[in-house]
This record gives C-alpha cells, sequence and structure tokens, in this order.
C-alpha cells in the first residue's frame, strides 16, 4: 500500500513540475488580449464587467491550457488534434460549462436567453483556443524533449 502511495506521490509532483513548466509558456498580457478578443462585444454593450469577470476568465483559460498541454503527448504520438480533443471531450465540455457558469453568475444573470446563447458560444471558443494553445505548445515542448 505504501509503495501506491509513493508512486501516486511521485506521479502528482512529475504533473506540477510539467504544468509549472508550461505556464511559463504563457503571458499575462496573452490572457487579457485572449479575453478581449473573445469578449470584447459584451464589454462594448456593457453586458459584461471586464474588471468583474477578467481574473476568471484567466483561471479558467489556464486550466483549459493545461488540459490541451496535457493531451499533447498524443499529438506528438501521431493523432490528429481532433482525434484528441474528442478523447479530452468530456472534460473540456465540463471545464467550459463551469466557465460558462461562472460568466452568467459574475457577468449577466439577468440578460436575455440570446445573449446567454451568445455567451455560450463566446465562452466555448475562448475554452477551445485556451485548450489549442496549450495542444500545440505542449507537443512542442515535446518535440524539443522539453517535457
Amino acid at each position: 500500500m505504501s509503495n501506491m502511495v509513493f508512486l501516486k506521490d511521485k506521479r502528482r509532483e512529475k504533473q506540477m513540475k510539467y504544468e509549472r513548466s508550461m505556464l511559463k509558456e504563457v503571458s499575462v498580457k496573452e490572457l487579457k488580449k485572449g479575453i478581449h478578443i473573445h469578449f470584447a462585444t459584451f464589454f462594448h454593450y456593457g453586458l459584461l464587467s471586464k474588471w468583474s469577470i477578467e481574473e476568471g476568465c484567466a483561471d479558467f483559460a489556464i486550466e483549459s491550457f493545461l488540459l490541451g498541454a496535457k493531451y499533447s503527448k498524443f499529438g506528438f504520438r501521431g493523432e490528429s488534434m481532433t482525434c484528441v480533443q474528442n478523447r479530452s471531450g468530456k472534460e473540456e465540455k465540463r471545464l467550459t460549462a463551469d466557465f460558462y457558469d461562472y460568466i452568467i453568475s459574475w457577468g449577466c444573470p439577468n440578460e436575455s436567453v440570446i445573449c446567454h446563447e451568445s455567451l455560450y458560444i463566446a465562452s466555448e471558443c475562448f475554452m477551445q483556443h485556451w485548450w489549442k494553445e496549450g495542444f500545440l505548445r505542449g507537443q512542442k515542448r515535446y518535440k524539443l524533449r522539453l517535457h
């Protein structure tokens, strides 16, 4: 039993080390730019407050980025990005749903159904963008043998 605990700790330690190295690939400026690109329309029309959601958006972007990076090993082994994204689909969908719930609760809870649908699409695109960034940068690290 103690060997299993030790092995679990080692795996977790290795995963944290990999995540820390991957996080060096993302800048705060890049995160803010991504938030602006995906949600500028909502900010412009006052449907979302940039200041109230920016930090949470960055947190979710990082989670999605790390998820893509985690699955990048399959891309390095020859699977297409689409196949790999399908492989991580359940986790990605859960993360996107959590992000959308966050946006609705902190952003525009009383807006119209059309606004909510548009926000969901923007949220999904935002999360997919960061998943792909993590995947591509993770794949690059595998190619350079930096994993």
